[in-house]
């Protein structure tokens, strides 16, 4: 039961709310531009004082209740004024007819007079409003002018018309539009009269210059006749006179008329050849110019047609050996930079094996008690295998294809040929003793020795018998 209540109240408050906004809509009220919106009831602000407020234009929130609104339709109401028997200045009654275009004014003062007396009035209410007022109005502006002033300057009637309504009309809310007066006619027929009388002296006037002109028109007849008939005799008594010297003036005339015409042939001819003379002298110029300008675009079309061309495959020969020497600059930089870093390198291996060598050298010297000869011996001992070796490779490569030995027997030291044979074979061979001694080394006497002969300079003798034999090679031929 209680969540039933609940619902009942939230269906109640939207319900309210709803409604709520409904009325507010309604209640927002928007002008047209054609009406005026007159909001009346109570009206808060600095209007606390004023009976209603006028809006054109725009919009506005009417507060129910408190506040009712209606509008002022600004559409122009035509009044006819069929105004007879108005007194004018003399005292002579006079009939205007005329037109005005009033309606409703816009202006804040004027838009409020309107709320406050034309509100709830029809189209035809105030214009019978307005009727009442213009017709009292243009009897008071009649009443201050004369009927000549009416009758001539209808602008002025207009400006008195429009000054007198236009301020009574604004009393009510309304402006005065436009004004149209038409024909002005009296009781007494005064306009009538003014007009006849108008007519007549215009009329006499029109007469009187008639007759003067007929006047003025004998008078002259008379005397252009007199002046003819003076003037035709001064005529027969100087025709002779005028013959003879009009003779005389055609003569010389003649003359004149010769001479100027041959003078003007002469300046003919003469302005003709120096018109031939200026048109030739312009042709030429005009074909020096041509040629001119013909060398200068043949010029113009060689320079396009050769000298570009040129330079510009100059400039292409010139950017290509450029481009190739940079490339060659840039390899043999980098030719160079690599030779440079394989010798460095190498450099560098070599001077690490001397480094390496140097310590172990100073190894072997150290080992041998500081003694260089001892250290020596070491390394010569390390080197005897190559030594030995490079000796045995001297008959090594020999290619003996067959030997015939002549055997004689034994000779008197029990030695025989084929021993002789052998043995000078293998003194051929670099002896030992002299390769180290050419460096400046001496065998130990445990290597052997030579023999006196080869020590003495003599040809290559044979090792002592005491000095050990080399072991024989398993490559040896």
């Amino acid at each position: 039961m209680g969540g039933f209540e609940f619902l009942i109240l939230i269906a109640t408050v939207v319900l309210i709310f709803f409604v709520t906004l409904i009325s507010f809509a309604t209640r927002f009220k928007r002008c047209p531009s054609d009406k005026i919106l007159v909001v009346y009831g109570k009206i808060g602000g600095k209007g606390a004082n004023q009976s209603a407020k006028c809006i054109h234009g725009g919009a506005t929130f009417v507060w129910p209740v408190l506040q009712d609104h209606a509008f002022l339709d600004l559409t122009p109401i035509p009044i006819d004024i069929k105004l007879e028997g108005a007194l004018s200045q003399q005292n002579i009654r006079v009939n205007t007819p005329s037109t005005f275009t009033v309606g409703i004014a816009t202006e804040p003062g004027v838009m409020q007079n309107a709320a406050e007396r034309l509100l709830g009035l029809t189209l035809q209410n105030v214009q019978e409003l307005a009727r009442d007022i213009i017709f009292g109005q243009m009897r008071v502006v009649i009443a201050t002018m004369s009927i000549e002033e009416i009758n001539a300057d209808r602008e002025k009637l207009i400006d008195n018309i429009t000054k007198g309504v236009e301020s009574e009309l604004q009393k009510v809310g309304l402006r005065l539009i436009n004004v149209n007066v038409q024909d002005i006619t009296d009781e007494s027929g005064y306009i009538e009269a003014l007009g006849k009388e108008a007519a007549a002296r215009a009329i006499n006037e029109a007469k009187k210059k008639v007759a003067e002109q007929l006047r003025d028109g004998e008078i002259g007849k008379a005397e252009a006749e007199r002046e003819q008939r003076i003037k035709v005799a001064a005529a027969h008594a100087t025709a002779v006179e005028g013959e003879n010297v009009a003779k005389v003036t055609i003569a010389n005339s003649d003359a004149e008329r010769r001479e100027r015409t041959a003078e003007a042939e002469r300046r003919a001819t003469a302005a003709e050849k120096v018109q031939s003379a200026q048109a030739l002298q312009e042709a030429y110029t005009a074909e020096g110019l041509a040629e001119r300008e013909r060398a200068q675009r043949e010029e113009a079309t060689q320079v396009a047609n050769i000298i570009v061309p040129a330079q510009i495959e100059k400039r292409r020969i010139e950017t290509i050996a450029e481009a190739e020497a940079e490339r060659i600059r840039r390899t043999k930089r980098g030719e160079a930079d690599g030779i440079l870093s394989v010798m460095t390198a190498e450099a560098d291996g070599l001077k690490a094996i001397l480094t390496r060598k140097a310590a172990g050298f100073a190894d072997i010297v150290k080992s041998a008690e500081d003694k260089a000869e001892l250290a020596a011996l070491l390394l010569i001992t390390e080197q005897m295998p190559k030594l030995i070796e490079e000796q045995v490779k001297a008959i090594a490569n020999l290619k003996i294809d067959q030997i015939t030995v002549w055997e004689g027997g034994r000779k008197a030291d029990g030695r025989t040929s084929t021993a002789d044979f052998l043995s000078g074979m293998i003194g051929s061979l670099p002896p030992l003793h002299e390769l180290t001694r050419n460096v400046g080394i001496d065998l130990p006497q445990y290597l052997g020795k030579l023999s006196e002969q080869r020590s003495s300079g003599g040809g290559p003798a044979a090792p002592s018998a005491d000095a050990p034999r080399p072991a024989p090679r398993d490559d040896a031929p």
